[in-house]
């Protein structure tokens, strides 16, 4: 959340943060937007069972490789081309592609090209919290 306030008056921002809390915002608590060594992911949608993400991976770049117990992802690529590992499957997905990730599947995300990689990350489930994850490297 951005906020401008006249000069004087930030100690208002308290109260906005209180009201965030009551409405049951997640922006009081956490950014919508994370740096990461590899690049940046910002929550742009999300709703019972499903949340959506802009995800960017700098040239060069590799996500860990992990697996979601509760949850799959849809990964569909906006700019750059991906290099996926999906289970023992290893494929290139360009611009205007997208690959499916089921949920309990081994799976990697990197850019091995010259340009920062876009997508868009769809993940949709019974339980999509952040510490569903099990990393594996």
């Amino acid at each position: 959340v951005i906020v401008v306030a006249k000069k004087g008056e930030s100690q208002k921002v308290k109260n906005i943060v209180e009201r965030l809390k009551k409405q049951g915002r997640r922006e009081a608590t956490e950014h919508t937007t994370m740096y990461h060594s590899w690049g940046t992911s910002s929550v742009i949608g999300n709703g019972p069972n499903y949340r959506m993400k802009k995800v960017r991976v700098m040239p060069g770049k590799t996500l860990s490789l992990q697996m979601h117990y509760h949850r799959s992802e849809h990964w569909i690529v906006l700019r750059g081309t991906a290099a996926v590992l999906r289970g023992e499957e290893s494929m290139m997905v360009h611009e205007n592609e997208s690959v499916f990730i089921p949920q309990t599947t081994r799976h990697r995300l990197s850019n091995l090209g010259r340009i920062p990689l876009d997508i868009i990350e769809v993940q949709n489930g019974s339980y999509i919290e952040e510490d569903d994850v099990r990393y594996f490297e």
